[in-house]
């Protein structure tokens, strides 16, 4: 685990939770890809466009790390103030974001990058 890797996906929550896109793109590699199980889209544009319309914030909670993965258990709460969870996967390279996927639940972000309850941050 590195601090590193945590430190840039809980900067990246904070920048979208701010809606400050330009520090989530400053955060994300050129080729950023972000998807869930509808689809996904690549870049910067796309990533403002994702981050632009989301209409919620993302409340990190429990945090999962290995060898650049990291996966996030998440809140949220939309802008009617309806509550929900979700989890996101991410890949962190040289402190920029490279890729991050949203899965219903935790179980299948962790799932999905094979991480364990061996890989959850203290």
């Amino acid at each position: 685990m590195t601090t590193s890797e945590m430190a840039t996906v809980l900067a990246w929550h904070d920048a979208l939770n701010a809606g400050d896109v330009d520090t989530l793109i400053s955060l994300s590699s050129d080729d950023i890809e972000i998807g869930d199980a509808h689809g996904a889209a690549q870049g910067h544009e796309a990533l403002r466009a994702w981050a632009q319309g989301l209409g919620r914030t993302i409340e990190p909670g429990r945090i999962y790390v290995h060898d650049g993965v990291v996966v996030v258990e998440e809140k949220t709460v939309s802008e009617a103030g309806e509550a929900g969870s979700a989890a996101s996967a991410f890949r962190v390279v040289h402190d920029h974001v490279t890729s991050v996927f949203r899965h219903d639940d935790l179980a299948a972000a962790l799932a999905a990058t094979e991480l364990t309850e061996a890989d959850l941050t203290g």
